[in-house]
């Protein structure tokens, strides 16, 4: 047994700088370097080896460079220009106008940040877009701050076994050697709040990365002074059990919520992304119960204003779920000190008592704000989540939708950033939403634009190659096998690319369905077809683990080894290498289970053109595209699986790949088609996918309108949020007392089109008055089920009363012809729009 020695002392050693270079250090910290191409390559420039073994990480790499070097650096004039440029560029992108007292201020939390590559905080799509979001805002300069956990352990490593089974590690995160930094008050002491938790207090270091002119806080558990129980809690992103769930998502929400006010920060906007922060709507009510001396009901009404959620998900099995027995063990003692009834609380988190306790609910209960991530996904989650609205229509449940984007500058290529500072405007960096702007891509020459193509293409097989040899000789493979994957893929054939998390939705083996088919493509005589395909398996999911083990042997069928290969480990530099060289992105998920999907945007920002199911993103994208859609807009059904294998092969053979290969007398010409389409997609798609057009929406239609609200809300010591819980309290009271007594002779058995219906209908209203009331005709067609389909609602204005009795009137015109019905019904009127309307909010039909 050896002996392991601990330190008596520790200190961080840190690269001595020349003079001349003293600002390098502070630029490596401050990630604007990631996708800023100038500055970025002031660090590979140092050291190009040594940047690549270092993963491209600036600190690491400072912390390593022999000090000659960076003596030799300091004295080359060349090398001095570049690096006056970086620190140039870093300056001014930094500059920023302080926040003025209109400006909404938001909080931003999310379970997982995608940042570097380096950084493994993330594991998918969540993390990259909340990564993106924090650049984007950024970008806008936006008063935003992110909050997150610092994992002490990446999400994992993948590398494949002789037999082709994942395998994972879990790489440890130096957070010294990572562009992370201690947060620390105005004495310069580190910062540590704390939660209550099983067991007692849990106390969290508070770190912070900067993101250009924004910061994101992250929480480390695992500090000398915790329990060993407790130092585990942010070991690892979704790795462990359903009890260090729940505490990670306590740290997160509450425990973050604790971290924004130590260092200062006062939002006026909480942004859930995702549920996994949810608890920190009851923090926040708590915080208000003991501030202002609210009850705890007050105190939702006053916080719900200004929470936003956006879920993520399209199934239920995506929502974390806690037994009522469960939350009490990890937020009975939380409750009993707050002062908050504990049955309140898991009346938040569930729909009904036979539910188990959802951090989803609980978030859409308490957030008077909520999207999902495209138009599709919004009718997903309307369905998903009707019975918290019982008695809406489905199409008016209160969840709006923002089709998320992704942050063009971390993801268009350098060589093609080139091409547009020779032939867009020159501020086109600052211009990345300006749609007509885009339309001078069609000046690009066709040859130059696919040279650029063709460029990144070997770029990308090389890499590809080249990762492909080391993971072959780290599992021992034979100097055969290496030599094969060192000469796999040709830089002339075209190239489909398909890279994602291997979820079983995803449907990874679609094109492998019919094996002697795929052979034929991929073997043509004169127009050959190559696919480079990469993604990781939950630890846990076994049949995503099969599918990549299938793939991985069908990889080394002679037939076709140089024209298939899996690329291990899935992260940031394998997905930016291949949705900047490959030819074609292929996505072919179940429709309606991809919430929206990130991936072909940054690959039609390159030029690379989408074949893909109508799912997420790709359904408000394909006309405008230039790519190829799987299937059509139907619901999906098992037997799709079949029929849309067959028109994958069917579309490649026919369509795809003549179109790629039409028309080139040889392998240098441009295919003329193809390069119009590739400009068409980067002209359309660029503009209106891009995550500064998501993050201007977020702030128009769901932060202004909440900052809003929290200002009316929390003015006069929170004197709306008293009068909004008396007056709910009185309507809960006088509700059943309102009845619907006549609704009038009605229109007759037909009218003309184009002819006015007067609508009128009579309440008994009790001690309400009629403002307090919103009346409502809900019109429509009459669909084959006796149903209203395609319905808006009219407002019945009061127009007469008689004691108690209300009549309230309108009247519409009849536009369609066919048959058209209507019905009425009346809810609670306060400043409540249908947007925000709570959940399992009165409402009664005239039916009722």
């Amino acid at each position: 047994m050896s002996y392991h020695i601990q330190p008596l002392k520790e200190f961080l050693v840190r690269p001595a700088l020349p003079a001349a270079l003293s600002r390098l250090s502070e630029i490596a910290y401050n990630l604007v370097w990631s996708w800023d191409h100038t500055i970025r390559a002031v660090f590979r420039r140092l050291d190009p080896t040594l940047w690549k073994e270092c993963n491209h990480n600036p600190v690491a790499l400072l912390g390593r460079i022999p000090q000659e070097k960076l003596n030799r650096a300091a004295g080359d004039p060349r090398f001095l220009l570049q690096y006056r440029r970086a620190c140039e560029r870093h300056d001014s992108y930094l500059h920023s106008a302080a926040p003025g007292e209109a400006t909404p201020r938001i909080a931003y939390f999310s379970m997982e940040y995608g940042l570097l590559d380096c950084m493994q905080i993330y594991s998918g799509g969540l993390g990259i877009l909340s990564g993106d979001h924090l650049k984007a805002a950024s970008d806008g300069d936006f008063a935003l701050t992110g909050v997150g956990l610092l994992y002490q352990k990446g999400y994992l490593q993948q590398h494949l076994n002789p037999d082709g089974w994942q395998q994972e590690r879990t790489p440890l995160n130096d957070f010294y050697t990572l562009p992370v930094r201690p947060a620390t008050n105005e004495k310069g002491e580190e910062i540590i709040v704390k939660v209550l938790l099983p067991g007692g207090e849990a106390s969290l270091k508070v770190w912070h990365i900067d993101v250009g002119r924004v910061k994101l806080y992250v929480l480390d558990s695992n500090i000398p002074q915790n329990k060993p129980e407790h130092r585990e809690i942010t070991d690892q992103l979704y790795g462990g059990d359903i009890h260090k769930r729940i505490a990670q998502e306590i740290v997160l929400g509450i425990g973050g919520l604790r971290a924004l006010k130590a260092v200062g920060v006062q939002p006026t906007v909480y942004h859930m992304n995702e549920g996994h922060s949810a608890f920190l709507a009851i923090e926040r009510a708590r915080v208000l119960m003991e501030e202002q001396k609210l009850t705890f009901e007050e105190a939702l009404e006053a916080t719900r204003v200004n929470n936003v959620f956006t879920t993520h998900t399209c199934v239920p099995a995506g929502i974390d779920l806690f037994d009522s027995g469960m939350v009490y063990q990890y937020l009975g003692p939380y409750c009993e000190k707050a002062g908050i009834p504990f049955e309140k609380l898991l009346d938040l988190g569930r729909n009904d008592q036979s539910e188990r306790f959802s951090m989803a609910v609980l978030a859409l209960k308490t957030s008077a704000f909520r999207n999902g991530v495209s138009v599709i996904h919004r009718h997903v989650s309307q369905r998903m989540f009707q019975n918290l609205w019982p008695r809406l229509p489905e199409n008016e449940v209160p969840i709006t939708s923002i089709t998320n984007g992704v942050h063009s500058p971390t993801w268009i290529n350098g060589d093609l950033a080139v091409l547009y500072d020779q032939y867009l405007q020159p501020d086109w960096r600052e211009r990345l939403e300006d749609t007509r702007m885009w339309e001078m891509v069609h000046e690009i020459p066709n040859q130059e634009i696919w040279e650029m193509h063709r460029k990144r293409k070997r770029r990308m097989i090389a890499f590809v190659r080249e990762r492909a040899a080391a993971s072959a000789g780290q599992r021992k493979a034979s100097a055969a096998e290496v030599r094969r994957l060192q000469e796999v893929l040709d830089p002339d054939v075209f190239t489909i690319g398909f890279a994602r998390r291997f979820a079983t939705y995803k449907r990874a083996t679609l094109i492998f369905r019919d094996v002697e088919r795929l052979k034929k493509l991929l073997n043509h005589p004169t127009m050959p077809v190559q696919i480079v395909i990469a993604g990781k398996a939950h630890p846990k999911d076994q049949p995503g683990k099969t599918l990549i083990r299938e793939i991985y042997n069908l990889s080394r069928d002679p037939e076709i080894s140089k024209r298939l290969i899996f690329v291990e480990d899935y992260g940031i530099q394998v997905a930016r290498e291949m949705v900047q060289g490959v030819d074609l992105w292929l996505n072919n998920p179940r429709r309606g289970e991809e919430a929206c999907g990130t991936s072909g945007m940054k690959a039609s920002m390159n030029g690379v053109l989408n074949f893909s199911v109508l799912d997420g993103w790709f359904d408000e994208a394909y006309e405008l595209s230039g790519g190829w859609a799987i299937g059509d807009r139907a619901e999906y059904s098992e037997d799709q699986d079949d029929i849309h294998a067959s028109a994958i092969y069917s579309t490649i053979e026919n369509e795809i790949v003549p179109l790629y290969y039409e028309g080139r007398g040889t392998d240098q010409e441009a295919p003329v088609e193809w390069t119009r389409r590739m400009k068409q997609c980067i002209a359309n798609v660029t503009p209106r996918f891009s995550c500064g057009r998501m993050v201007a929406e977020y702030m128009s239609e769901l932060y202004r309108p909440s900052h809003d609200l929290w200002r009316t809300m929390s003015a006069n010591d929170f004197e709306a949020a008293r009068q909004k819980a008396t007056w709910n309290a009185r309507m809960d009271t006088n509700w059943n007392r309102i009845r619907f007594l006549d609704l009038g002779d009605g229109p007759g058995d037909s009218v003309m089109s184009g002819a006015s219906v007067p609508l009128r209908a009579i309440l008994e209203v009790g001690e309400l008055s009629p403002s307090e009331l919103r009346v409502e005709a809900v019109i429509g067609q009459i669909g084959a089920n006796g149903e209203l389909q395609g319905t808006y609602t009219l407002p019945l204005v009061p127009v007469e009363q008689q004691g108690t009795s209300v009549v309230f009137a309108n009247e519409f015109t009849v536009q369609q012809t066919g048959r058209v019905g209507y019905s009425v019904r009346v809810s609670p009127n306060h400043f409540d729009n249908p947007l925000t309307r709570p959940c399992n909010a009165l409402l009664k039909w005239v039916s009722d």
